[in-house]
């Protein structure tokens, strides 16, 4: 009887550590969303989340079916279950013509880097997924460290309204910066257009080097970009609930799934905001 009695405690005290740890994977309960907040992102009854294609940390398409997938449309999607609202996704393949979008208050959210270029039309929560920004160059290229790519005659491709855009206007001062359609095709117009530099997503120009060969990543990264969930300012009366809300999924483990599901390496969940 001992011996039964001592199993099924272990068994039990088994059971509640697996409840536990499911529990654990799931995101948290926030408080539930005033139905103002729900008015303000879905006025039409439905939410429009902007998905930038070209940035495959967050969004990528089944290349059978052409379905997007990635970590900003589970985020998407899980704010749609959460104010029981549809969900619309709204395609881009570039940042800038998301941010375009959010300017013209014609989606309800978007999921870009924080820039204060921005701030004015933008709103965000703080940051749910750290990126870094790295260069591409040549095998043959004499580049070695980042430090060496600002000087006079290297010319820098970038994607045209991206966050790396952004930042290198700001703190390049002898370099020139090319800008391409879209930052997935950095690489491409680097080559083609035979410059010095690509500037953009470590792990696209990792991706990139294997595709095209002949090329190599610069050690280290030139620039952190810390990913937000954004609003159009217009909508910034549901900011309180957003900023809980990636609270909710980065302590949760939300987004932290989303990435090993997702495949992403080297991607970083964002520290909890203070």
């Amino acid at each position: 009887m001992k011996y039964l009695v001592t199993i099924r405690a272990l068994m039990a005290i088994a059971s509640a550590t697996f409840l536990t740890a499911c529990v654990s994977t799931m995101p948290a309960k926030i408080p539930s969303p005033a139905p103002d907040v729900a008015r303000t992102l879905a006025p039409n009854g439905t939410l429009r989340a902007a998905i930038n294609f070209g940035n495959p940390i967050l969004a990528n398409k089944d290349v059978k079916t052409g379905e997007p997938f990635g970590v900003s449309i589970d985020i998407a999607r899980e704010l749609g279950r959460r104010l029981n609202v549809p969900v619309e996704l709204v395609l881009f393949n570039s940042a800038g013509k998301v941010v375009d979008a959010v300017s013209a208050d014609e989606v309800s959210i978007a999921f870009v880097a924080i820039d204060p270029v921005r701030a004015t039309t933008t709103a965000y929560t703080a940051p749910y997924v750290i990126i870094e920004g790295a260069y591409l160059v040549r095998d043959n290229s004499p580049l070695r460290e980042n430090a060496e790519v600002d000087r006079a005659g290297t010319r820098v491709v970038v994607g045209g309204g991206s966050a790396y855009d952004l930042y290198l206007t700001r703190e390049i001062k002898h370099a020139t910066l090319v800008r391409a359609p879209t930052s997935p095709l950095v690489t491409d117009e680097m080559l083609k257009q035979n410059l010095e530099v690509a500037a953009g997503v470590k792990q696209q120009l990792q991706a990139d080097a294997l595709r095209v060969g002949g090329v190599r990543l610069l050690p280290g990264r030139f620039m952190v970009i810390n990913q937000a969930l954004a609003m159009p300012v217009s909508r910034a009366g549901a900011s309180d609930f957003l900023k809980a809300f990636i609270e909710d999924l980065k302590a949760s483990g939300f987004v932290e799934n989303a990435l090993v599901r997702h495949g992403i390496k080297g991607a970083l969940v964002a520290p909890l905001a203070p």
